[in-house]
C-alpha cells in the first residue's frame, strides 16, 4: 500500500519546507539536495513507499542497512525536510507518486521547494527563477527570487510534482536554474542553495565544498547521468522554452 512510513514520531515541524532532490538535468536537485543532507547532518526521517517507485533496495558503502531508493531525511531544529532519492523516477509512475508525495505534504503542512535545471551555456554564475503554485509565491517574493523570463515548461516527475500541486492548490516553489545539459553540474546545485533555498528557508549551508569538490562530484554522479541520458524525455526533470509558436 502506497504510504509514508514515519520512523521516529518524536521528531516536529512547525509547518516545514522540503528540498526536493531527484534526479533531473545535470543532477542540480540531487547535488543540491544531497549536500544539504550531508551539511546538515539530517536524519534518516521516513520512508516513501508510494506507487510509481521502483521496488529495489540500495545500500550504502559500509553500512548493513538496506534502505528504500527513496527518503525523506530531517533537521527538525531547522524545520526542514529533504526528499532524497537513489533512482529516477519513471515518467509513467510519475504522476501516482506526485498524488502519493503530494498528500503527505497537505497532511504535514509542508511547502516543497522543487528544483529543476535549465538546459544553458553560462558564461557566468548561473541564472535562477522561480515559479509557485497557492500562497507560495510570497517566499519568492521574500527572497527576491525573479519569475521566468521566457514561457516553457518543467517536465519529469517534478514536473508531475508541480502539477499536482496546482491542481490541489498546496503551497509550493519551483526553482530554475542553469545547467549543463550534458554532464553534473555541481555550480548549478551551489547556485540553487545559495540564491535560492537559503533565502526562502532561512537556512545557511555552505556551499564552497560544492565548487571544491567539482571533480569528486562529477566522477561519482557520471554513471548516474549517463543512465538519465539514456532515460526518455519525460523520466527526466527538466524546465525548458516553448516558444513563441509552440
Amino acid at each position: 500500500m502506497a504510504q509514508i512510513a514515519v520512523h521516529d514520531e518524536s521528531v516536529s515541524f512547525d509547518e516545514p519546507f522540503l528540498v526536493e532532490g531527484l534526479p533531473g538535468l545535470g543532477l542540480v536537485g540531487k547535488i543540491a539536495t544531497d549536500h544539504i543532507v550531508r551539511e546538515l547532518e539530517m536524519t534518516h526521517y521516513a520512508s516513501v513507499h508510494c506507487d510509481g517507485l521502483p521496488r529495489i533496495g540500495v545500500y550504502h558503502q559500509d553500512d548493513d542497512d538496506l534502505k528504500p531508493p527513496v527518503r525523506l531525511y530531517a533537521a527538525p531544529e531547522h524545520d526542514l525536510l529533504a526528499l532524497q532519492s537513489e533512482v529516477p523516477v519513471s515518467g509513467s509512475g510519475a504522476p501516482e507518486f506526485a498524488v502519493c508525495v503530494s498528500s503527505w505534504f497537505e497532511d504535514e503542512g509542508v511547502t516543497p521547494i522543487y528544483l529543476s535545471g535549465r538546459p544553458a551555456e553560462k558564461d557566468s554564475f548561473p541564472e535562477l527563477y522561480g515559479v509557485a503554485t497557492g500562497d507560495g509565491r510570497r517566499h519568492l517574493d521574500d527572497a527576491g527570487i525573479v519569475p521566468p523570463r521566457e514561457t516553457g515548461f518543467i517536465s519529469g516527475p517534478t514536473g508531475a510534482l508541480l502539477n499536482r500541486a496546482a491542481e490541489v492548490d498546496l503551497d509550493s516553489v519551483g526553482l530554475v536554474v542553469e545547467s549543463n545539459p550534458q554532464f553534473p553540474d555541481p555550480e548549478a546545485a551551489r547556485a540553487l542553495i545559495k540564491n535560492g533555498i537559503g533565502p526562502i528557508t532561512g537556512v545557511e549551508v555552505d556551499v564552497d565544498s560544492l565548487v571544491e569538490q567539482a571533480e569528486e562530484i562529477r566522477e561519482q554522479r557520471e554513471q548516474l547521468a549517463q543512465r538519465m541520458g539514456q532515460a526518455e524525455d519525460d523520466e527526466s526533470t527538466q524546465a525548458r522554452p516553448l516558444g513563441m509558436y509552440q
